[in-house]
């Protein structure tokens, strides 16, 4: 029986938030919530998404404030700590704690949701710590800058993004990168809210408030957690990775060969057998759960 895409709405911390959601045919594993980059949408999870049902994991892409169908923040505020608020919003509104998995921006919401509210019972980090580097980063901020003036064609903006990321092993294609687009007065523009790029708490003025904060959170996490870190990473070093570890020394990590920053597109299939493979290792039920099993801050 194939895995139904059902889109749904989830209630953030002031806005709503819409996701798509796949259930197991199976009895359920647990809960994965699926986060993605900045600038980027639900729909990068999809193969994640079905490959985690189709193993006995419920699964939620969801799309970031001011991304895809979200609803945009009133105020602006497109800061980490208000995607973790978010976060920690729709965990309260799951029936059990779900496993964190975040990339890029999501993977940062994850960690401060997890260390500053204990959400989950898991969580993944895909090529995000507190250490980042600051070239990676501003090649980031350059490409999206680029594309605020929106583009006359979809091939235009196929040609934006291969130019960012030309040695990605599958390149994209223009009906993918449909979703990720609005047409507008004529012009193709990616879909989310340009505020974000200028707010203060995303600005390199504030880069070493968001490290330390970072830092702080790490500290914090006693739940299994995992590093998916692209080898061929320009935003994540292995010196970035190492710092992480000393920060939570229970963390694994394992690098994936050929993928860049942007690894849930660079190689899906390798990232999704990794997450696979700590998901049924360190994080599946084994056992019949009970409230108590959350009672410790370590329900690990």
């Amino acid at each position: 029986m194939p895995i139904t895409t059902i889109r749904t709405e989830l209630r953030g911390d002031g806005v709503t938030l819409v996701a798509d959601r796949w259930e197991p045919a199976s009895a359920r594993k647990g809960i994965v919530l699926l986060l993605h980059g900045g600038g980027q949408t639900r729909h990068s999870w999809q193969r994640t998404g079905i490959r985690l049902a189709d193993n006995g994991w419920c699964a939620l892409a969801i799309d970031a404030r001011g991304h895809g169908d979200s609803e945009w923040a009133e105020d602006g505020d497109y800061g980490s700590n208000a995607h973790a608020r978010d976060l920690a919003a729709v965990a309260a509104g799951l029936d059990e704690p779900p496993v964190l998995v975040g990339a890029s921006m999501g993977g940062m919401a994850s960690l401060l949701a997890q260390g500053d509210h204990g959400i989950g019972r898991a969580l993944v980090l895909v090529d995000i710590t507190p250490r980042a580097e600051p070239g990676g980063l501003a090649k980031i901020t350059s490409f999206m800058e680029s594309g605020l003036a929106g583009f006359d064609t979809l091939e235009d903006a196929l040609d934006a993004v291969v130019a960012y990321n030309p040695h990605r092993r599958r390149p994209p294609r223009v009906e993918g990168l449909r979703k990720n687009l609005r047409l507008r007065d004529g012009r193709w523009y990616w879909h989310w809210d340009p505020r974000m790029i200028t707010y203060r708490e995303n600005t390199d003025d504030h880069a070493e408030v968001r490290e330390a904060r970072a830092r702080a959170a790490a500290r914090a996490v006693r739940v299994p957690t995992l590093l998916i870190r692209g080898a061929q990473s320009d935003v994540v070093s292995a010196d970035g990775a190492r710092d992480l570890l000393e920060l939570i020394p229970s963390a694994r990590h394992i690098d994936v060969g050929g993928a860049g920053h942007m690894v849930s597109g660079d190689d899906n299939d390798l990232l999704s057998g990794g997450l696979l493979d700590f998901l049924d290792s360190d994080v599946a039920y084994t056992h019949e759960v009970t409230t108590t099993d959350y009672d410790s801050p370590h329900h690990d």
